[in-house]
């Protein structure tokens, strides 16, 4: 019997191999990949595996991916998992960011190996600012009135109506009903805490989001778009998560940034 379940194992394992193989191939060798890193980092209320299908499409081209998982305790905390991710590529990074991520890639942006900066509907303080110094010049957005649940250690998530209805109303209704009882609660002073030096600054930056956004207003992100100098790509009819609705326009934005800073 021992010997039996060797050997099934074994041909379990060679096929699993072969096919392992052939996944790769399809999706292109390590010869074929590119240079550079794009390390992607996720917003408030989602996780990594918000860019899976971004992910999938990038790696279809060639293009070496890192999806990092924030803990979401400060701005700081966050920014340094990030610095984590760029430290162990060896080469160029493209850091991309959505929503509250786009502050994050503001602040572990100033490292040496980035490239370049992608926003996804997202945040994007100056130096000495936060979140919530840039944004309260402008009428608060209709859902903040009652869209958020604060919990007794200071963590924000949104109700299961406004995940669905405004934060993700072009997903399938099925899928974003599991996304927001899946959704990372947010500590509230990482919308206080200030970002040092503003990585946009000095880096080329992209930006892209739906004209249909209910979280971040879109005529702000055209503002912010604007302050940072960023090429701007326009997404018609795409909620606050198009890189989960509009997964193909918000890849090519990337591929654009790896493109025109010579990585791809």
């Amino acid at each position: 019997m021992f010997n039996q379940l060797k050997g099934l194992w074994r041909a379990w394992l060679t096929a699993t191999m072969l096919m392992t193989a052939g996944a790769l191939g399809g999706c292109g060798s390590s010869d074929a990949a590119t240079s550079a890193t794009v390390v992607l980092v996720h917003g408030a209320w989602a996780d990594g595996s918000s860019w899976a299908t971004i992910v999938s499409l990038l790696q279809q081209h060639g293009v070496n991916v890192v999806a990092v998982q924030l803990p979401r305790t400060s701005l700081a905390d966050d920014a340094s998992v990030v610095t984590q991710a760029i430290d162990a590529q060896s080469g160029p990074v493209i850091l991309v960011g959505h929503s509250y991520g786009g502050a994050v890639i503001t602040q572990a942006g100033i490292d040496p190996k980035v490239a370049a900066l992608v926003y996804v509907s997202a945040f994007a303080p100056g130096n000495g600012e936060s979140i919530n110094d840039i944004t309260a010049p402008f009428p608060t957005p209709a859902w903040e009135a009652n869209g958020l649940i604060v919990n007794s250690a200071g963590f924000l998530t949104l109700t299961h109506d406004t995940f669905l209805n405004s934060f993700a109303p072009d997903v399938p209704k099925a899928t974003a009903a599991v996304l927001a009882v899946s959704q990372g609660p947010l500590f509230s002073h990482c919308l206080e805490d200030k970002v040092s030096i503003a990585a946009w600054k000095t880096k080329p930056s992209w930006w892209v989001y739906g004209d249909q956004d209910q979280i971040i207003p879109p005529q702000f992100q055209q503002l912010e778009a604007k302050t940072i100098n960023a090429t701007l790509t326009v997404i018609p009819g795409a909620s606050h998560v198009a890189l989960i609705s509009q997964p193909n326009a918000v890849a090519n934005v990337i591929l654009s940034a790896l493109s025109k800073t010579g990585n791809l």
